[in-house]
């Protein structure tokens, strides 16, 4: 959000005061300022002066031969704007003087010397209208500085809108003012207004609140003769420095008071718009915004109406058939405030918002509704004379923010604090801040004002804030607190997920992601995954992620397609939230849940499923000391191959599954590739029994390695049971077991296993281990394990 210090100079008197330096301090008490902008100071020598003679030149369509006075002399002016002609006075850039980055000089156009050069809006930096000359309406002297007739020289200043959002009463120059009125302790002054009690005998408008509980305070008034067009100089100045084009002089003025004090406004053309209605449609509807967009209304978004004709969306924007024109003389003026939290839903659902949906948004105070109404109509019948009031001021307030009112002492501030504040500051800050304040020795009671009473100071502690944000967290003391330092010992789950991370990425080189909790339903479209019906996200941002996922793969598998130019060769993973439907009480069952995924471009499909299935072998192994089962199963999901799935078993419990991609995924990927994933549920995880450690001493001497291999119905028994019958028969000679290969043809499936074989006594030749190998072979028998010759 932009600010003006000319603006806020309006409110509190900024004189003698350094006012960059005021900004900073700013920053340090209330909210953070991004960026300074100086305005103005780019311009020099431009003065009032008056055309006194026009011609056409001789050799071009386009440009004039002027004659200008600047009052001290008379010059001339070669130009090419439109809509020059005799007797008007402009803004005359001098010799000498300067225009953004052009010095002036006399210079020679077509044959002609120009000494000077007549200035657009745009030229001057005061709005983007390059489409003539600036106009001077205000009866000053020739040759007078342009910079004393309009406030061109301003200081602006950004502010970061996160750092406001609790803070609905900052999003206005009236708000920032009393901020600066506190932090440099000088008076506030209020804003000049029209006192609304004198219609009180004219007619009311009409308004019917029907949705009570979405529409706090709706208020109107009707004007009427109005005839004024264009907004003046100032007022547009101060709008295109703040970041909003001029429109008109009804549709700037709402605008205006806007950003001086808050509260949204909305000015109906009354010839179209003689009535209100606030409600809610019980179907959907079309409705044309005002700028053109047919947009979709469901029952849930709050509507303005006409005699039951939609013409705006309540917080949001006015129609375009009941939008000010050039035509227009008389107003029906809206003040409201509306629920926030609609206002906020309505926006998301029509991907539309603005600056009056921001500010609802932030839960304004129903109290400006009047203040915002008597300010407009102060500043329109001080430019147009000839305004008319013709209703009385109307008022529907349907729901009070109840006062807010606490108590305590200074000792409560002094432990808050850790510093001694004076009662007498204390009382000084809180009364310039708006705070009602009552106070008896070291007591005291204070009322929250409105504008902060909404959503934002409710507790003792909002006013300990208060206080030291004024007094300046800078000037305290800098010393060491005394706590004691209590050692936290890590959850269960969150130590292991960390420990897999690190696994992970020192042992298999894989890359951590990051992503959404939702699926994303036309990426997984693309990839030919169906994504399953699960809980919805009620303001989803589009239809496509209004569904929680279920698993992490689609989503990773998703990421690999996106990325597979990059890299040959790459894995990626993921722990992350996932939904599994509602338990018994209604609430989201929450699983976190580990994806892993492998991509190559170069690896047989085999060798990539052989590396993920080590990836949850040594995950496994690794923090649980236990070697996990791999147990051929159905797939869960359809992004699962048929037949290359299996699920992850330890100690008989599911902790999650290993596949390869579905040829159609696959295909989709690319189709020159290979992609292997495996999930894991990191709290079952957590919560299977760590094995014991088993350390065992190594042999001096080399071991011996054979290779068998067996023809076998593979998903007829587990690796690990293989490698225990092993262990039984080879005692403590048998170093291990690994797989080695696997050949399938013509349905028959070859399976070699390396057994590696070590003495710590001596060094074991081949043939005394003949009779092991032959007991070996004779027990994968009686499993269904033939020797192949």
């Amino acid at each position: 959000m932009f600010l003006s210090m000319n603006w806020i100079g309006d409110f509190v008197d900024l004189s003698g005061l350094d006012r960059k330096s005021l900004i900073r301090n700013f920053t340090l008490s209330t909210a953070e300022v991004e960026d300074i902008i100086e305005k103005g100071s780019d311009i020099s020598g431009i003065v009032v002066a008056k055309i006194l003679s026009v011609e056409n030149h001789p050799e071009s369509k386009k440009l004039h031969l002027l004659k200008v006075d600047k009052g001290d002399e008379v010059v001339d002016i070669v130009c090419g704007a439109p809509n020059v002609r005799e007797g008007m006075k402009v803004a005359l850039a001098t010799v000498g003087g300067r225009v953004g980055e052009i010095t002036i000089a006399p210079r020679t156009l077509a044959g002609y010397t120009s000494y000077g050069m007549c200035c657009s809006e745009a030229e001057l930096g005061i709005s983007e209208d390059h489409s003539g000359l600036i106009e001077i309406f205000e009866d000053v002297p020739l040759g007078t500085d342009i910079k004393s007739v309009y406030d061109i020289d301003d200081i602006i200043f950004e502010v970061d809108n996160k750092s406001l959002t609790n803070r609905p009463d900052l999003w206005s120059h009236y708000g920032i003012a009393r901020e600066f009125a506190t932090i440099t302790g000088r008076e506030l002054r209020s804003p000049e207004l029209v006192e609304l009690s004198k219609f009180d005998t004219l007619p009311p408008v009409q308004v019917d609140v029907k949705a009570t509980e979405l529409c706090y305070r709706y208020s109107a008034i009707k004007v009427e003769n109005v005839t004024r067009k264009i907004s003046p100089v100032n007022m547009r100045i101060r709008l295109y420095y703040c970041g909003s084009r001029a429109i008109n002089f009804l549709a700037d003025l709402t605008n205006y008071v806007m950003m001086e004090l808050g509260q949204p406004m909305h000015a109906f053309d009354n010839a179209k718009v003689d009535k209100i209605e606030v409600q809610t449609f019980e179907s959907g509807l079309k409705f044309q915004t005002l700028d053109g967009t047919v947009r979709n209304i469901d029952e849930n978004m709050l509507m303005i109406t006409s005699g039951d004709e939609p013409v705006a969306i309540a917080g949001v924007m006015g129609g375009e058939a009941s939008k000010i024109d050039d035509n227009t003389s008389s107003l029906l003026l809206e003040s409201a405030t509306f629920d926030g939290v609609s206002v906020r839903k309505t926006t998301t659902r029509l991907g539309l918002r603005t600056d009056a949906s921001q500010r609802y948004e932030k839960m304004l105070d129903p109290e400006l509704c009047k203040t915002a109404t008597a300010r407009l109509l102060a500043i329109l019948c001080e430019c147009d004379a000839g305004a008319k009031v013709i209703s009385s001021y109307t008022d529907v307030y349907a729901k009070r923010y109840p006062t807010i009112t606490l108590e305590f002492d200074k000792r409560y501030v002094d432990r808050y604090t850790g510093i001694d504040i004076s009662t007498d500051r204390i009382v000084k800050t809180l009364t310039s801040l708006g705070f009602a304040v009552e106070n008896e020795g070291d007591s005291f009671k204070v009322v929250v004002p409105s504008w902060r009473a909404t959503k934002d100071v409710t507790i003792k502690a909002d006013i300990i804030e208060e206080i030291t944000r004024i007094y300046g967290y800078d000037n305290f003391d800098v010393f060491t607190a005394e706590s004691p330092l209590l050692p936290v010992r890590k959850e269960v789950l969150k130590s292991e997920e960390d420990r897999m991370k690190d696994l992970l990425v020192k042992s298999f080189r894989m890359h951590e992601v990051h992503s959404y909790i939702w699926s994303d339903i036309q990426k997984n479209r693309e990839l030919g995954i169906n994504t399953p019906e699960n809980v919805r996200i009620i303001n989803a941002q589009t239809p496509d992620h209004a569904i929680i996922r279920v698993s992490m793969i689609p989503t990773l598998l998703s990421f690999v397609k996106e990325n597979k130019t990059y890299n040959d060769n790459f894995g990626i993973f993921e722990i992350g939230h996932t939904v599994c439907g509602l338990k018994a009480d209604g609430t989201c069952d929450e699983r976190n849940k580990l994806g892993a995924v492998l991509f190559s471009k170069t690896e047989s499909e085999e060798a990539l499923f052989l590396k993920a299935r080590d990836v949850a072998l040594e995950l496994c192994e690794d923090i649980l000391h236990k070697s996990p089962d791999f147990v051929s199963a159905e797939p869960d999901f359809d992004f699962e191959h048929p037949v290359n799935s299996f699920d992850i078993t330890v100690d008989g419990e599911k902790i999650g599954y290993l596949a390869v991609a579905h040829p159609t995924v696959l295909e989709n990927i690319d189709k020159k590739c290979a992609v292997a994933f495996v999930e894991i549920y990191t709290e079952k995880f957590a919560k299977t029994a760590v094995g014991a450690l088993k350390y065992k001493e190594p042999s001096k001497f080399p071991a011996i390695d054979i290779d068998l291999t067996f023809t076998a119905d593979i998903g007829s028994v587990s690796f690990s049971a293989l490698e225990r019958v092993a262990e039984e028969v080879s005692g403590d000679m048998l170093a291990g077991v690994s797989f080695k290969d696997i050949y399938t043809a013509d349905g028959v499936s070859a399976l070699t296993l390396r057994f590696s074989f070590v003495s710590k006594e001596r060094t074991l030749t081949k043939q005394e281990l003949v009779p092991t190998t032959d007991a070996i072979i004779s027990r994968f028998r009686e499993l269904g394990l033939e020797m192949k010759m």
